[in-house]
């Protein structure tokens, strides 16, 4: 499953070049995890009840164009493969107005058991979450 997350580049994004700082780009992909994590019933209330949730293990985000001052993006990310049974890939791209991919981004992540600290194999409701169930 897709999920699309649609925002407007503010000022507090830009550094002193005029575009989105590198820094700003994880905020905004991670602001679209949360939105579609959240509605899809493993938001932070059903993390700190449960004491799971998920983790990044490793990121990495490939700039191809610059995001500048009021500039309409899509972010879009979808699940990917499992690496093994802990760890699964997400992919998530920022697209402007026009189409442009601004950047894609891939990581990978896994459900951290906060009690016992440690990696746990994804739930059903997780694997739901992210729009794989």
């Amino acid at each position: 499953m897709e999920f699309v997350f649609e925002t407007v580049i503010a000022g507090n994004h830009l550094d002193v070049f005029g575009h989105v700082n590198n820094a700003n780009y994880l905020e905004l992909y991670e602001e679209a995890r949360w939105d579609f994590i959240e509605k899809n019933g493993f938001g932070l209330e059903r993390i700190k009840r449960d004491k799971v949730g998920p983790v990044i293990l490793d990121i990495n985000i490939t700039f191809k164009a610059e995001l500048l001052n009021r500039d309409k993006v899509k972010i879009i990310s979808h699940p990917g493969e499992m690496k093994n049974k802990l760890i699964m890939a997400l992919h998530q791209k920022i697209v402007k107005e026009d189409g442009t991919v601004a950047s894609f981004l891939m990581m990978h992540i896994g459900l951290f058991d906060l009690e016992k600290r440690k990696l746990i194999p994804p739930t059903k409701d997780w694997f739901k979450a992210i729009g794989i169930a």
